[in-house]
């Protein structure tokens, strides 16, 4: 099935091929080589002038945007239940109806582990024991930041308007 010519052929042909990616390697090196080779006594073909620091560094302060009591004051309702359609996948607004999340309903203001039936994970318990508005700020905006481990896979909602919607809008559901 194998002969010495067809084997000769496929290593003539492997050798080739490696001559080839040798030869364009050397190439490549030789164009573009960075450095060395000229000589330490080379300038450089313009430089630079930048100003010298005198250590003193300005304090860059960010505007961290308003504060959360300031929005939630003026939230919408009526906006947060069109932000609801995120939590609908894993939450029930029904009192007892627990799915992949706790049931929401009448979750301002509601102990933290309150919902019987559902194993709470990770450090959630340990971090607030209350739901007030502005823990609810807290973990909607980044979730495994705020109660590291726990199993919510949600990313976060990253604008503070839609997290304010979204906790008025639950603050009427239930009692």
């Amino acid at each position: 099935m194998f002969d010495t010519m067809t084997m000769t052929k496929i290593l003539g042909g492997f050798s080739g091929t490696l001559l080839v990616f040798l030869l364009g390697s050397w190439a490549a090196e030789t164009i573009y080589h960075v450095g060395g080779g000229y000589g330490d006594d080379q300038a450089q073909a313009y430089v630079i002038e930048v100003a010298e620091d005198d250590g003193a560094e300005e304090d860059v302060v960010e505007d961290e945007g308003p504060e959360f009591s300031e929005v939630f004051a003026s939230a919408d309702a009526a906006a947060g239940e069109s932000q609801w359609r995120a939590c609908r996948a894993c939450h029930a607004l029904e009192p007892g109806q627990n799915m992949t999340g706790p049931t929401l309903y009448d979750v301002v203001g509601r102990e933290i582990s309150a919902v019987e039936g559902f194993n709470y994970s990770g450090s959630l318990v340990e971090v607030a024991d209350v739901w007030t508005p502005e823990n609810l700020n807290g973990f909607l905006e980044n979730p495994s930041g705020w109660a590291p481990g726990t199993a919510m896979s949600y990313a976060g909602m990253r604008r503070i308007e839609d997290r304010a919607d979204l906790i008025a809008y639950l603050e009427t559901i239930g009692e």
